[in-house]
């Protein structure tokens, strides 16, 4: 078996994702990131189609330094009726400079003849001339047959003309695309095996996820012959996304024994697909296969007497081959032995002090009772462990009050602004913050107070605040749960407060991500 390639189209594919606008930039970040993360090919967009990308291929060409992948530009066949040659969009293609051009082509008969609106014999033509075009011209080619599975079921021997063709003409790879995504993993193993012994090429699959089945789809693409998988990072792509590309490799390499990306580029996948998500400013998705935050997340407390013997007793693999790992989520359905886990994943000894897991497991369960929900907040959980075991560990700061104004002309906007009265670092602080909402501003005033006694909380910064009201049908009466994520820049942390009002749930929250930013920075309190 030729060995398989790794295709990613984020830049491409996946920036036609609803909501997902990437600057150039953005888009040479990326960029590096996937390099990173040991993909083979990055297709970095559609040179001559839009100033963007061609921007990106002019200055990948000094700003982008691949160790690994090869930058790929993706185009289109030549248009109906002229030449290869003359064509401005392929010579936008060979400007670019790019070693390989993935070219889209028609392969469904009512697609050339409806949406081309020319023959059958022209759009071969049209995959002949481009192809040999460019392969004349030192590039390596390959060609994405659209809607390649619907046109199979309705013209067969069509479908198969344009495979035969593109690789006459010298395409190294030809891609069957489930443009529509409506496939099932049955369905292409038989199409993908019968291309295979009819055409002799070789074979990719672009497998959309419309039916929730991208990944499998690419996996048994690849199990009837396919030796090129493409797909973008985090499931990225128009309608309901591409196939998830981590997944997809890893479900390869962990589970058939292929070998797909180096093991100390795979071990950095799951800071890699979030490290893209912070440059997309899509939220990871947590429940995300393999490298989301829950992957390996375990909550019931008969988990949790397992895995205290055997963690694989739970587990599919080893989450660090992914860089993932074990978390234990504390909950009303906690036991002991979920407490002691989470002690020990925070690195904290529970040896010896029976009373700080039944103190802290008796405070998780009234808690929840109340609408609390410590799943969603390891932080919250570690604070509450680390005071129970050392009292005062986490006083960093004692509070002597906080208010909140807001004002609005009436026309609709409404500023705000916070006063927060603090003691720390042997001095009494008081500090005022302007924002666009009564939570930023208490987050400017807190900031601003505490800086004096902690410059490290510069580093510290809230990316994520969710809302959640509960006994909804109290009306504004009811009660508030918030959860705040805060980062450091390296990795982040989710901390929880509820209460009637939803400034108060706020400001818990606020004051908790902030202390275990402190700590994780091994700051002494002053």
């Amino acid at each position: 078996m030729e060995a398989l390639h790794v295709y990613d189209t984020t830049l491409r594919d996946g920036a036609q994702q609803e909501g997902l606008n990437l600057s150039v930039s953005d888009k040479l970040a990326i960029a590096g990131l996937l390099d990173d993360l040991g993909v083979d090919f990055i297709e970095g967009g559609w040179p001559g189609a839009n100033p963007k990308d061609t921007e990106f291929f002019e200055r990948a060409q000094t700003e982008l330094h691949l160790q690994h992948a090869t930058l790929a530009a993706f185009g289109a066949t030549r248009r109906a009726g002229g030449s290869a040659a003359a064509d401005p969009q392929v010579q936008a293609l060979l400007d670019s400079n790019a070693s390989v051009v993935c070219l889209v082509a028609k392969s469904h008969t009512g697609h050339v003849e409806r949406a081309l609106r020319t023959t059958l014999e022209e759009n071969l033509a049209m995959v002949r001339d481009t192809v040999s075009h460019l392969v004349g011209q030192g590039r390596r080619v390959f060609l994405d047959c659209e809607h390649f599975f619907d046109g199979w079921h309705l013209d067969r021997d069509y479908a198969l003309s344009v495979v035969r063709t593109a690789h006459e003409a010298g395409a190294e790879v030809v891609v069957l695309c489930d443009t529509n995504g409506g496939m099932l993993p049955h369905q292409v193993e038989e199409v993908v095996a019968d291309v295979i012994a009819s055409t002799g090429a070789r074979v990719g699959a672009h497998c959309h996820n419309d039916t929730g089945c991208a990944a499998a789809n690419s996996v048994a693409a690849v199990r009837a012959g396919a030796t090129h998988v493409q797909g973008t990072v985090n499931g990225y792509g128009e309608r309901t996304g591409n196939a998830d590309l981590v997944t997809v490799a890893a479900n390869l390499q962990f589970k058939l024994d292929m070998h797909v990306i180096e093991p100390e580029a795979f071990a950095r996948a799951m800071h890699i697909a979030h490290a893209i998500s912070e440059v997309t400013n899509v939220p990871a998705y947590s429940r995300q296969p393999y490298v989301g935050a829950s992957a390996f997340a375990h909550k019931a407390g008969l988990h949790a007497s397992a895995l205290k013997v055997d963690p694989d007793l739970y587990q599919h693999m080893d989450p660090a081959l992914v860089g993932n790992g074990m978390r234990t989520l504390v909950s009303d359905m906690a036991g002991r032995a979920s407490i002691e886990l989470k002690a020990r994943e925070a690195g904290l000894d529970l040896t010896g002090h029976p009373q700080v897991v039944a103190s802290v497991l008796a405070e998780v369960k009234d808690l929840e009772l109340r609408g609390w929900t410590f799943d969603a907040a390891d932080a919250t959980v570690e604070l509450m462990l680390r005071e129970a075991l050392e009292p005062g560990c986490t006083d960093f700061f004692e509070v002597e009050s906080w208010r909140v104004i807001t004002d609005s002309s009436g026309e609709g906007d409404a500023t705000s602004e916070a006063t927060v009265k603090l003691r720390a670092g042997g001095a009494r602080l008081i500090a005022t913050g302007e924002g666009n909402g009564p939570v930023n501003a208490l987050d400017h005033a807190l900031r601003d107070a505490l800086t004096r006694a902690y410059p490290e909380i510069e580093k510290i910064e809230l990316i994520d605040f969710r809302v959640r009201i509960l006994d909804a049908s109290h009306g504004t009466d009811a009660v508030t749960r918030v959860l705040i994520e805060t980062s450091d820049g390296e990795t982040s942390w989710d901390t929880i407060g509820v209460a009637g009002s939803i400034l108060a749930a706020s400001w818990r929250a606020l004051t908790d991500g902030i202390v275990y930013g402190l700590l994780r920075q091994g700051v002494s309190r002053r």
